[in-house]
């Protein structure tokens, strides 16, 4: 029986993605030229993804003040509520006006709409939703931010050029690993991971559609990975010859990095931003923060850690992730902590700086994150990070450096279970002021390379094969946009450019972006990431 399922859904998978294919090619509109489309169905979110949007969409608009830049979004959101939105919760203030194309059925990628056979259910809710998308608007580049690599064949029958920025690789072999050592998670119930059967047939239903999920991603032109831990999945799975291009995320380290190291408070706090999503396994810090208070001395240092608090700070997209929130909140009543811990639900970007500002500790629980941007957050801001031992976080992040006098230096500690984050928490909230300066200085060094400037300019050299060299005066931007003035006034109710945009396309004229066979300089210089990429004509993307 399980078979069967298994096959009629992937037929399913298969059938829908043809009927999906027929239809957008009947009904597509005419591809605009100089323009990119961001697939970002709920940009409106408050997570590193969107902060990664948005400096992108900042870099663009500095490197070619002539492009177009639309994003899909789901119904209800305005050009100037995204504006407002990036400008409020990340600092990024964007240079020129967006346009939104709102999608009526974004719905599709809901993962609670899905009960049994989630994956590949999405998939093919992300492939209809792409054809909604294409069928409204076809961009010259059809970007995808949000993972959904399941729209690019659509995108390249409608004409697109294909790039993307991969978060997270939608199947692992982790994933894999996991459900055939039978461990229990959120994504492998114990009805499948009690039994060896039930665990074998996921296995082989893993396996299909990771075949299918690589066919996919073989359509891009353009690939960018935020991690060394996805670069390493992505190369595995997708069916591409050439590698991606690691693009480490922004994070605001400029900003945060000025914050004073000195955290002399009379309670000493400890932090946690995350999105508030099953993944983020927010009941695992609240066990740990609990079992420690419980393991608590009488001594001073006992008093420290009963006296702490943990202040969770993350962003809510819609009704299912404020049901995290309510049953997180159960949860620190039944350990006993609800004195002491608190929630703050889509907190401003000013709060969430000054809170970072006054922390000492840092927590991060979701196996497997593919980079981890809170927790270079926290290290920016001299927050010593307690992060899982897992994915980007400890292949990117919380690794040793070398110290001022030449030894190596932790920079944070990583834990799995609640015994060793609760021992990690301990250690932080009872360390003396010079031990925890030390590791904090060289978390924030470490911290550096993970800017906001470091980020913009991997990103603009990966996609110039697609787009051409800047325009003359172009800049990459840094994307912290605090220090810098907006070059256009507030967006109009529409949030379209308006009549700015047609005068700069009468001034620019009709001026085509030219790349060179091989994309790089003739003697093989320029950027890395530049290098990785597949070298296509940019005859089709005409800025205007």
């Amino acid at each position: 029986m399980a078979w069967t399922a298994l096959l009629v859904a992937l037929l399913a998978v298969l059938v829908g993605a043809l009927l999906a294919c027929l239809r957008v090619l009947q009904q597509l509109p005419r591809v605009e030229r100089g323009t990119v489309g961001f697939f970002h169905p709920f940009a409106d979110g408050g997570g590193g993804g969107e902060r990664v949007l948005w400096v992108g969409v900042r870099a663009l608009q500095a490197a070619y003040p002539s492009l177009r830049i639309f994003v899909y979004v789901h119904e209800g959101v305005t050009a100037q509520e995204l504006r407002r939105q990036a400008a409020e919760r990340f600092n990024i203030r964007l240079l020129r006006p967006i346009e939104v194309v709102p999608l009526s059925r974004s719905d599709l990628i809901r993962p609670e709409r899905y009960r049994h056979f989630t994956m590949v259910r999405q998939a093919l809710g992300a492939a209809l939703l792409g054809r909604e998308a294409l069928s409204r608007r076809a961009p010259a580049v059809w970007f995808d931010t949000t993972g959904w690599a399941f729209t690019f064949p659509l995108a390249r029958l409608a004409g697109c050029r294909v790039a993307c920025y991969v978060h997270y690789p939608t199947v692992s072999t982790d994933m894999l690993g996991r459900v055939w050592s039978r461990q229990a998670a959120y994504n492998n119930d114990t009805s499948i991971s009690g039994s060896g059967i039930k665990s074998a047939v996921k296995v082989l239903y893993y396996r299909l559609f990771a075949t299918v999920y690589g066919v996919c991603g073989a359509f891009a032109d353009v690939v960018m990975v935020n991690s060394s831990w996805t670069a390493a999945h992505i190369e595995s799975l997708w069916w591409r010859w050439r590698r991606p291009a690691l693009v480490y995320p922004p994070c605001d380290t400029g900003e945060l990095r000025r914050l004073p190291l000195d955290r002399r408070l009379k309670h000493l706090y400890l932090v946690s931003v995350a999105q508030f999503r099953p993944e983020k396994n927010h009941a695992l810090q609240l066990e740990a923060y609990a079992m420690a208070r419980q393991q608590a001395g009488p001594d001073e240092a006992g008093r420290a850690v009963r006296v702490s608090k943990l202040k969770i700070i993350g962003g809510c997209r819609g009704p299912e992730d404020e049901a995290i929130v309510e049953g997180l909140r159960a949860r620190a009543r039944e350990l006993g902590v609800d004195a002491s811990v608190e929630f703050l639900v889509n907190a401003p970007f000013d709060q969430l700086r000054q809170l970072l500002g006054g922390a000492v500790g840092g927590l991060h629980s979701m196996t497997d994150e593919h980079f981890g941007i809170s927790v270079v957050e926290y290290m920016a801001a001299g927050v010593i990070p307690i992060a899982h031992n897992s994915g980007g976080p400890r292949a990117d992040i919380v690794v040793p450096v070398t110290g001022p006098d030449g030894s190596p230096q932790i920079t944070g500690y990583l834990a799995e279970t609640a015994e060793e984050y609760c021992d990690a928490i301990t250690k932080v909230l009872v360390m003396d002021q010079v031990g925890r300066l030390r590791i904090a200085a060289a978390a924030q060094r470490h911290a550096a390379q993970f800017s906001g400037e470091a980020f913009s300019a991997g990103w603009l050299a990966a996609l110039r094969p697609l787009l051409g060299p800047p325009a003359e005066g172009g800049a990459a931007g840094g994307g912290e946009g605090e220090e810098q003035e907006e070059e256009a006034g507030e967006c109009g109710s529409g949030g379209s450019s308006g009549g700015e945009e047609a005068a700069g396309e009468e001034a620019a004229g009709e001026e085509e972006a030219e790349v060179a066979a091989g994309g790089a300089a003739a003697d093989g210089s320029g950027p890395p990431a530049q290098q990785q990429q597949q070298q296509v004509s940019s005859e089709y993307f005409r800025l205007p």
